[in-house]
């Protein structure tokens, strides 16, 4: 039987009893219809997990004793920056699911040229933390223990201008360069445009502030296609694949 890893935001510590938040208890309780006795493995996004066992559930409540703990991350060795233009809807949730499931260290979304998502306030507000959400249940799924880092939107020219990684590349489907014509890192930022792709002028901007051009080859990729390829390819490289 599956035994569910569930993250939480309560404090963690071996050989202790703690109550979790009443939306684990509808979880747990509702949907899954667990029953006390029941194993979990515990992670809050800080390293390692911890195994635990439900003492008491109900629809709003749920207390668990908290067991041994288990340091492994499963955290790759190369640290990747996806700095990617947002899209609409599924696309950029597929996004976020899929690049933390490829071991993405830290993703920043943008605002560019070509970016037809315009969010602000409220809104902004509702959509990062449905964004955090997927990545939340993303990790819970491929066994992760620290969460990416989900930085807040900004616009491309300030992205550009700040401090990056020790190799960083703009997808460039125009360009000649591929992975193997650069050397290992151990860090690496990708920049890549929303629908529509990044304008020439923006590539032209990232090349000035060091990013490198790159190609995944001669066909266009989807917005969507575009990261997890790349990301796959890093992670084939230089990670952990």
């Amino acid at each position: 039987m599956r035994i569910p890893r569930i993250y939480t935001t309560t404090p963690l510590a071996s050989q202790t009893h703690v109550n979790l938040e009443e939306s684990i208890a509808h979880y747990l309780g509702k949907v899954l219809r667990m029953t006390a006795g029941r194993e979990l493995v515990l992670f809050n996004g800080q390293g390692g997990e911890y195994q635990a066992v439900i003492s008491a559930i109900t629809k709003k409540s749920i207390s668990v004793e908290v067991g041994a703990f288990n340091t492994q991350n499963r955290e790759s060795p190369l640290s990747t920056h996806l700095a990617i233009g947002l899209s609409r809807g599924e696309r950029w949730d597929l996004v976020l699911q899929k690049a933390t499931e490829l071991g993405v260290s830290q993703i920043t979304p943008l605002f560019t040229e070509n970016s037809e998502v315009k969010l602000s306030g409220e809104r902004l507000e509702k959509k990062f933390n449905h964004w955090q959400g997927i990545i939340v249940s993303a990790c819970e799924q491929c066994q992760r223990n620290i969460l990416p880092v989900l930085n807040a939107p900004q616009h491309f020219n300030d992205f550009i201008q700040g401090a990056h990684s020790e190799l960083n590349l703009v997808l460039h489907h125009r360009s000649t360069q591929k992975f193997s014509d650069y050397n290992q890192p151990q860090s690496c930022s990708l920049l890549i445009g929303p629908e529509g792709g990044l304008s020439a002028d923006e590539i032209s901007q990232a090349q000035r502030h060091h990013f490198n051009a790159l190609t995944l080859g001669p066909r266009v990729l989807r917005t969507e296609t575009a990261p997890l390829t790349a990301l796959s390819l890093l992670q084939m490289a230089w990670g952990d694949f």
